[in-house]
């Protein structure tokens, strides 16, 4: 996942930082790293953001 396709996933979903950043698991920093071009987005957060996007909610 790229960091376009990441700030497009928080754009489809109509997420705040703060909202992803809570949905995601992490920081509000890390979500804004996230952002930024040429980002290192780790493959889990990919496939979380993939599987929220399907309407799969998170397992507590």
């Amino acid at each position: 996942m790229t960091a376009d396709r990441f700030a497009c996933w928080l754009d489809r979903l109509h997420l705040s930082n703060t909202e992803a950043a809570k949905v995601l698991g992490c920081g509000i920093n890390t979500i804004a790293r996230y952002k930024k071009p040429g980002a290192k987005i780790p493959r889990y957060i990919a496939l979380a953001c993939a599987a929220l996007a399907h309407g799969v909610p998170p397992i507590d």
